[in-house]
């Protein structure tokens, strides 16, 4: 790669020899607070350690180029540091490729071992290395790179440890001087940022290859890239290694639910960096000020994250017990109990609020879950809903949670979900820690199997054994029983299991050893009976309002890239205000919902399309598809599934009216994913 240099007002770019570069008596890197840990494993240094042997055994004119390398001038101590923005990676790991060539050689290549000094550390009576990594791993990375390993007394484990120990077993001190000869081929583009340059938005572009950065950590970078050291570490000590502590390996899920939370809209957990995008709109400027009042509410709010991760925090038994329940199967609901604990904490509400809003979160779950109803994309919508007051939240629960009727008639012949959840609160205070859940008539029955002591299995007509394998895993069929007991009467006629159903402690199981026989009748007796139980604990709000159909808020409905197939069809119809309108896909509700607002909330409108820059244009400037609202305005239909809705979202929500407004999904749009 040729040398040279571009200049631009705030950016410094010059194409470098990468070993000369280090070695430059006034190269200091520092890396700062808020870049992520070392992370290269010993796959990717095997890789670079190839391309070094390649570009070594090449001719004199070929050079291999590393990449990009962004840098900016500290404003703090030495004005020769650089504080390094992108590169620590690959960085990191040539100094502990130089490291272990250093020495290899040190005893028996004397000028060479100065060569790789010079790249490795200052020449200064400090011996400081010219790579200054974060304080967390400064010292182990420095006792690598300075030969004081041996000094460490406790044994360690280090992603610098271990690929300075593979770059010492693979290079002999015969092959040292071939692999000098290929890192001194080594080239990078050192890009240098002045004070006004956007560092965040050069980095994410650098980013886009190479090994992709998390949304926490990009979260992480933006939080505290363009503030000083001093406020970077000020930040990082107070509330980001606290909130790390907190949330452990469920950092990226606390970010997504927090901002659930605050945006009242869902918040994509895969694709293209979801979170971190959502976060950049919810907080566009972090100035010191203002993050110290944010960062204080995402700590308050992560150790609020913590207690719902695990429920045995929580100082009170009660709500302990509730949380415990709902982390078996309700998680997505986090952004929704995270705001009502904090409330909780705070004396806003009272703990029997609280809890009522647990126990209703837990009926809505379980109940969807019976009847067949899916439980995605619904917390957005509550948060919403509980922004107005817990009335409106119970509101917006009842119209979501399925009847009495309809879960009475879901559970009788369906498969009961969550059934260690259900059976063990069935069962209440007698149920052990631990239990097996007993298939009262077996699974898969044996020939001599007999409900009656009468008749066998093998005696059953088809219709008979069908009709028991239908009923195997419901409600009234399944038992709680001890693990020990439990193990006793696998596979076993029920006349043989009651003796062992009798030595339960648990009441809900020990009383099915009074029955005289069981079968297809006795099952749907018990079913009937603990259905008004399943009722009465998962009870749904007492404020009655209409069944939604399974309609979705437009706030919720789902957004997806370019034209997938079935886009013709994702609706079976759309809500709009009480109306019902024949609406089958996307690109049709976007042209109905703005000419509609053009004619009723036309100010809205333009002031959604001015701030945006579309969809509406004064004129019909470039060919594609173009709809007429009137002789001076026009809406253009050229987007994409993506941008329709998302412009439909914003445009409902500008005139206020987006809580009128549902889809119903079709299953060719539910099976789109």
């Amino acid at each position: 790669m040729a040398s040279g240099t571009a200049d631009a007002t705030n950016i410094d770019a010059i194409a470098v020899n990468t070993v000369g570069w280090l070695s430059a008596a006034e190269t200091t890197i520092v890396v700062p607070v808020y870049q992520r840990q070392y992370r290269w494993d010993i796959g990717a240094c095997e890789k670079l350690l190839g391309d070094v042997r390649a570009v070594a055994d090449s001719d004199d004119r070929h050079l291999h180029f590393i990449g990009s390398i962004l840098s900016s001038h500290s404003v703090e101590g030495e004005s020769a540091e650089l504080v390094l923005i992108d590169g620590q990676q690959r960085i990191t790991t040539l100094m502990l490729l130089v490291a272990a060539l250093h020495h290899t050689v040190k005893t028996g290549h004397p000028e060479l071992a100065d060569d790789l000094e010079r790249v490795l550390v200052h020449s200064s009576p400090s011996r400081r290395t010219k790579l200054r990594p974060h304080r967390a791993w400064a010292r182990v990375f420095e006792s690598v790179v300075l030969d004081r390993r041996g000094q460490d007394p406790e044994p360690r484990e280090s992603r610098f440890d271990d690929n300075y120990a593979f770059f010492r077993s693979q290079i002999s001190a015969e092959e040292a001087p071939r692999i000098w000869s290929g890192l001194q081929k080594l080239e990078h583009v050192a890009i240098t940022l002045g004070a006004g340059a956007n560092a965040q938005q050069i980095f994410e572009s650098l980013n886009s290859t190479g090994e992709p950065l998390r949304d926490h950590e990009l979260i992480h970078n933006y939080v505290l890239m363009g503030l000083s050291h001093a406020e970077q570490t000020e930040i990082e000590d107070s509330f980001w290694v606290p909130i790390e502590q907190n949330t452990g390996e469920s950092l990226g899920s606390f970010w997504r639910h927090y901002l659930v939370m605050t945006t009242g809209r869902e918040v994509a957990a895969i694709g293209k960096r979801g979170v971190y995008d959502a976060f950049r709109q919810q907080f566009p400027r972090l100035d010191l000020t203002p993050l110290r009042t944010l960062a204080a509410e995402w700590k308050e709010y992560s150790e609020i994250y913590r207690v719902l991760l695990n429920p045995a925090h929580a100082p009170d038994e009660d709500i302990a017990r509730q949380l415990a329940y709902l982390a078996t199967f309700g998680r997505a609901m986090h952004p929704l109990v995270m705001r009502a604990y904090r409330d909780h904490v705070r004396g806003e509400i009272d703990k029997d609020t609280l809890i009522r809003t647990i126990e209703f979160v837990q009926a809505l779950l379980l109940r969807r879950t019976v009847v067949g109803l899916s439980t995605d994309r619904l917390v957005a919508r509550l948060c919403r809903a509980r922004a107005d007051g817990q009335e409106s939240l119970e509101r917006a629960i009842s119209r979501i949670t399925p009847s009495d009727e309809r879960v009475r008639a879901a559970i009788k012949y369906g498969e009961l979900p969550h059934a260690a959840y259900v059976l063990g609160r069935l069962a209440g205070a007698d149920a052990p820690a631990e239990f097996a859940i007993e298939h009262v008539f077996p699974v898969a029955p044996g020939d001599g199997w007999s409900g009656d002591g009468v008749r066998s299995w093998a005696d059953f007509t088809e219709d008979e054994q069908n009709s028991h394998r239908a009923l195997a895993k419901t409600l009234g069929n399944l038992a709680p029983l001890e693990e020990p007991l439990a193990e006793r009467v696998i596979d076993m006629s029920f006349g043989d299991k009651r003796e062992t159903y009798s030595k339960s402690r648990i009441r809900l199981t020990n009383a099915l050893a009074a029955l005289p026989k069981w079968g297809t009748a006795a099952i749907a007796a018990r079913t009937v009976e603990l259905s008004e139980r399943v009722l009465e604990i998962w009870a749904s709000p007492t404020i009655v309002d209409i069944d939604d159909d399974g309609l979705t808020p437009i706030l919720d409905a789902a957004l997806r890239r370019g034209w997938p197939p079935g886009w013709q069809r994702e609706f079976e119809y759309v809500e709009y205000r009480g109306e019902h309108w024949e609406v089958y896909d996307i690109r049709y509700l976007f042209n109905r919902i703005f000419k509609r607002l053009w004619a009723d909330s036309r100010a809205a409108v333009v002031a959604f399309s001015a701030r945006r820059g579309g969809p509406i244009y004064p004129a019909q400037s470039w060919n594609g598809q173009w709809d007429a609202l009137d002789e001076s305005n026009f809406l253009y239909m050229g987007w994409d599934s993506q941008y329709m809705l998302t412009a439909v979202q914003g445009v409902l929500d500008e005139a206020g009216l987006a809580p009128e407004v549902f889809v119903k999904y079709s299953y060719i749009g539910n099976a789109m994913g």
